[in-house]
């Protein structure tokens, strides 16, 4: 993939940015979304998580669009994971990653490669819950609750100021992300990318975006499907990486349930 060469007026035109597509069975949003995506004129990169819904056919048939296709199943982080990697080998600075599903609008990818140009950030990351999206869609309550008690328990350990922990709407610094070591493939994946970040010192920020939700009733699969259990499989994801780094908070991941979201980092 030998990348574009872009007018010295385009935003961002000296860096080398590759719009990355995790996707499993978008097949009802995947057409309509590629077109938006593609409007863009940058490089994009699908990575197709064994879909069987006909996304996959679909995709075939585009030829301005590099596709990944998993032979199995392999989840949500392995589709941003394979998206780095890829963008490390063909030598991208950037990587915007965004959803299939409508919920991330692309007309405003321009915004985060601006953001990026600025050259003080190594994440990027859409915040769906600043003071400018009031008037947006009203997320599901339990997806809500988790993201307010995850982004809580990392601003505490980290002393950040996120918003919004789990936007998969980010763009990242190739050469920042390819340190991290990644490998947790599942929808746990920010609860490592975070603590990976602060431990080897990337600075990150926010920029808001609109918050969409076109349809209420989708399903993580599974166990996720209960918040109860998902909370925890994120927190126990979060606690291995802290007991990883000997951070001192590691043991107070245990308490945090969704009735006790704030006595969580009493430790300090």
């Amino acid at each position: 993939m030998a990348g574009k060469l872009w007018p010295e007026s385009r935003i961002g035109a000296s860096l080398r940015t590759l719009i990355a597509i995790p996707i499993y069975n978008e097949r009802q949003y995947v057409e309509h979304v590629m077109r938006r995506v593609t409007a863009q004129g940058y490089d994009v990169l699908v990575v197709d998580d064994h879909s069987t819904d006909g996304t996959a056919e679909f995709l075939v048939g585009q030829p301005d669009v590099d596709v990944i296709r998993h032979g199995r199943n392999r989840g949500y982080g392995q589709g941003i994971i394979d998206a780095f990697d890829h963008a490390a080998k063909w030598n991208y600075d950037w990587v915007v990653t965004l959803d299939a599903d409508e919920q991330h609008e692309p007309e405003i990818i321009p915004q985060f490669i601006q953001a990026a140009a600025a050259g003080d950030a190594d994440i990027i990351s859409g915040s769906r819950y600043t003071d400018v999206n009031i008037h947006d869609d009203t997320a599901p309550g339990d997806r809500r609750q988790i993201n307010g008690i995850v982004t809580h328990t990392v601003n505490e350990l980290f002393d950040w100021n996120l918003t919004d922990t789990f936007c998969g709407f980010k763009i990242h610094r190739v050469a920042a992300m390819q340190k991290l070591k990644l490998n947790e493939a599942g929808y746990a994946f920010p609860l490592q990318l975070w603590p990976r970040a602060f431990e080897h010192g990337l600075k990150v920020t926010e920029i808001p975006v609109k918050r969409i939700y076109n349809d209420v009733t989708r399903t993580f699969g599974g166990n996720l499907d209960d918040a109860n259990r998902r909370l925890r499989h994120y927190l126990d994801t979060m606690k291995r990486e802290l007991v990883r780094m000997n951070h001192e908070c590691a043991d107070s991941i245990d308490a945090i349930t969704l009735d006790t979201p704030l006595d969580c980092c009493g430790c300090s």
